[in-house]
């Protein structure tokens, strides 16, 4: 299994059906390779649409999911690990393939080719129902977040930049 064939939006499809998952499927007439496109296509606003990013914590894949532009700041990630921030690197294109079996840009936050441990910002929760990768570039999936949460059993905490400023504050 080298170089297996990716993963698409019928395989997220059989896997939302296998395991009850409230979700919807959306094929788009347009590419959403960006938070911008993606939003723009669905017609809401980029917060409602989450990303879904592997990093690699040493060797080991970590899902971060995070609402639109957001920036997922590292240092967050790996103080949970009890790790660097340099050993908490992103996920190239082909380890991201590897580790999920989706292309970067189409990986939703559930239904790889294994379990991945997960990390979701708190924000994401704050939100009714957001757009989330389908599978492919024109394909979106429409779900609550709630319901990303339960799937994946995700660890809830502030994965972006303003997370970081909120935790040091409580330091002082």
């Amino acid at each position: 299994m080298d170089n297996p064939s990716p993963l698409g939006p019928s395989d997220l499809a059989t896997f939302l059906r296998a395991h009850a998952i409230p979700g919807e499927l959306l094929q788009l007439d347009a590419l959403t390779p960006t938070v911008e496109a993606a939003a723009q296509a669905v017609g809401t606003e980029p917060d409602n649409i989450v990303k879904s990013i592997l990093f690699l914590v040493g060797a080991e894949p970590v899902l971060a999911i995070t609402c639109g532009q957001a920036y997922v700041e590292r240092r967050q990630i790996a103080a949970l690990y009890g790790v660097g921030r340099k050993k908490v690197k992103l996920a190239t294109a082909d380890e991201v393939l590897r580790e999920s079996g989706y292309t970067v840009g189409a990986m939703p936050p559930f239904g790889h080719r294994q379990p991945l441990p997960t990390l979701i910002d708190r924000r994401v929760l704050e939100r009714n129902e957001v757009y989330a990768g389908g599978g492919s570039d024109g394909t979106l999936l429409r779900i609550p977040p709630q319901v990303i949460l339960r799937v994946t059993q995700a660890r809830v905490l502030d994965l972006t930049l303003s997370g970081v400023s909120s935790v040091l504050a409580d330091v002082d």
